[in-house]
């Protein structure tokens, strides 16, 4: 009974390693490809998408999905016009918030005006919130996470305006222009 019990927690602990190793390959990969997206939720994606806000101690006022997870921007897409630069092993990590097949999205303490889409690579439509491609971040794994706060110097809580919340505030929000953004970002941080 012992030795049974010893080899299924040896079994779960390396299949766990495994897990973790294949999440970090991941983020040390390129971040962009102009491939179809590796994300889980494609056409077959929800029917009813609804932006919200919460309140989160250290972030401040931060726009979640329906269930409550964190919704995230990245500083390496654009929003005007808006482009989402997050493609493959990257949308992997960083799951895209899609609209219904309609592009229609729900809004609860957001003006529904700064609200929109944009098509990806893959051909899906992405939520935008003031032209910013929103993402959830798969480490997220309850309600209120918001663990992908700051990673790589990039990825910032979405706040109701597309604006990053929290006191990482500075900077701009905008790529110059005459400084495009990068097509095809590679981030040399781990963690994207």
């Amino acid at each position: 009974m012992r030795s049974t019990l010893r080899t299924r927690r040896t079994l779960a602990l390396t299949a766990s390693g495994i897990a973790a190793a294949a999440l970090i390959a991941g983020c040390g990969s390129s971040g962009g490809s102009s491939g179809p997206s590796s994300s889980p939720s494609g056409p077959g994606t929800p029917a009813a998408v609804t932006l919200q806000t919460a309140q989160d101690p250290k972030l401040g006022t931060i726009v979640t999905d329906s269930a409550g997870f964190t919704l995230y921007r990245f500083d390496q897409d654009r929003n005007s016009p808006p482009e989402s630069y997050c493609n493959g092993s990257c949308a992997a990590i960083w799951p895209p918030e899609h609209a219904d097949g309609n592009g229609n999205v729900t809004v609860k303490g957001i003006d529904s005006k700064l609200v929109g889409t944009v098509t990806r690579d893959d051909g899906t439509k992405q939520v935008t919130l003031n032209g910013w491609p929103a993402y959830r971040y798969s480490p997220d794994t309850k309600p209120g996470d918001t663990k992908g706060q700051g990673v790589a110097g990039t990825w910032f809580a979405l706040t109701p305006t597309g604006g990053r919340a929290g006191a990482a505030n500075s900077g701009p929000m905008n790529p110059t222009p005459g400084t495009p953004a990068p097509g095809n970002p590679t981030p040399s941080t781990p963690g994207y």
